[in-house]
């Protein structure tokens, strides 16, 4: 959620003779008093969307609970389908990376394969990239993608610390909105993880179409839907959001910087 204050002045009123009243210390040549601005702010919708509001002084208005989000130019409120995704896909990531990165003990006949990675047996033989071909070929690029993941679950860990530790409730007894630099590290920290998970996704399929789908084409069709398509094919439709969604609220903050500094 973004809340942001343009500015704009008040021209003086001019007197009967055209020229501008001046009072007090003002300058003869001042134009615009400074003293009064208007502003736009924003509040959460129900999809958690930043909405603009007009100020208000009626008692129904959503009040902030703490004063330094009340003064602040810029609030970050993470959606529900982001906190969501990251809740069910970072443990599943972890699991996997632990996979990748502990084979051979992880995977059939190793020490490490049962109970925690026993699934692991039936998609080595969907997807060869996992299995005992790969492996035995020496193919790295398992392991490199094990090394980034490893890297973007950090980042997503870090994005998480920041908000739960540095975030206020924005509204009494609702979800917590980071301001300032917390605010600034952990939109730049989820940000690029999203970009980071999209890329390593789209490689991940790029490296199967180029190589003339070595690793999944002995797939009948309802195995390569159901146990590679679809499970895959959330990590593309989630990150894209995120990257959309986080990258428009950036987007809408900065222009709206650039309009105060242009008005001014």
């Amino acid at each position: 959620m973004v809340q942001t204050r343009s500015a704009s002045g008040v021209d003086v009123p001019a007197t009967p003779s055209g020229r501008p009243r001046s009072s007090g210390n003002a300058a003869p040549s001042t134009r615009k008093a400074t003293g009064s601005v208007r502003s736009r702010k924003y509040s959460a919708g129900p999809n958690g969307r930043a909405s603009a509001r007009r100020p208000s002084s009626s008692s129904s208005s959503v009040s902030l609970s703490s004063s330094s989000f009340a003064s602040a130019s810029w609030v970050y409120v993470p959606d529900t389908v982001t906190l969501l995704w990251m809740a069910i896909s970072l443990p599943l990531v972890i699991w996997d990376t632990g996979y990748v990165l502990l084979r051979p003990l992880t995977m059939p006949g190793g020490s490490l394969h049962w109970p925690i990675w026993s699934p692991y047996a039936l998609y080595g033989e969907v997807d060869h990239i996992y299995g005992f071909k790969a492996w035995n070929a020496g193919n790295g690029f398992t392991a490199a993608q094990g090394v980034l993941n490893l890297i973007e679950t950090t980042l997503y860990l870090a994005y998480v610390y920041v908000w739960w530790t540095r975030g206020q409730p924005v509204v009494a007894g609702g979800r917590k909105g980071l301001v300032g630099r917390p605010a600034a590290w952990a939109v730049t920290l989820v940000l690029s993880s999203a970009v980071m998970t999209l890329s390593k996704t789209v490689l991940y399929w790029l490296n199967e179409y180029f190589s003339g789908f070595d690793n999944i084409g002995q797939n009948d069709i309802y195995a390569l839907i159901f146990l590679w398509i679809i499970p895959n094919g959330l990590w593309l439709v989630f990150p894209t959001y995120m990257v959309y969604r986080i990258g428009s609220e950036v987007v809408d903050v900065l222009a709206s910087t650039a309009d105060h500094f242009k008005d001014e």
